[in-house]
Order: C-alpha cells, then structure tokens, then sequence
C-alpha cells in the first residue's frame, strides 16, 4: 500500500527538519481535491486524478496512485461516468491511516 522507500529517499531528499512540512502540504493539498470528489464535482475528473496521482507517487501511496490512474485513463477516453471515486476515496483514506501509523513507527 506504502512504498516506505520512497518515502525514506522523499524524507533525505527534503531533510528530516521539513519533511514533515511537505507531508502536512501534501495531505492538505490532496485532502481538498478528495473533497472535491466526495461533494461530487467532476466537472476536472481527468485533471483531478491526475494531480492526485502524482501526488500519490511523491509519497509513496502506490495503490491509491493506481487507482487514481486507472480513473484518469476513463477520464480520458470518455468514460468519466465510469470511474469509482467512492473506491478513490475509500483507498486515500485508507493509505492516509496506514501512512501516519507507519510514520510514527519508522522515523
């Protein structure tokens, strides 16, 4: 679910000192574009998952980037109405709580 060595190379990329400051940005960042979705607006669906799947990569969310991906090709081939945001959602949520417990478990 967590690539944890992207994370270490992301954290000695940063530095320890603010690698919590590009967490907390991160989460802020994708958590409004979640809501986004959560509130039903796809009117940016394609560009939306797209940011989101980047995002993801930089942080080592693996399945949630995946997800994410998979919806930006619907999005692209017009298939738009096709994409499981809920399951989107759901797997952030879920890699968000796996990724803050592993946090405080390896740094």
């Amino acid at each position: 679910m967590i690539d944890w060595p992207r994370v270490t190379e992301l954290r000695e990329e940063v530095g320890a000192e603010d690698f919590g400051e590009v967490v907390e940005i991160f989460l802020e960042e994708v958590e409004e574009v979640i809501g986004k979705l959560h509130d039903g607006d796809r009117s940016q669906l394609e560009q939306d998952l797209h940011f989101l799947k980047g995002s993801a990569l930089n942080l080592g969310f693996e399945d949630f980037s995946a997800l994410c991906l998979d919806g930006e090709r619907k999005s692209a081939q017009g298939q738009a109405q096709g994409v499981d945001v809920a399951s989107i959602i759901a797997k952030f949520q879920d890699s968000k709580s796996a990724f803050l417990a592993g946090l405080s478990e390896k740094f």
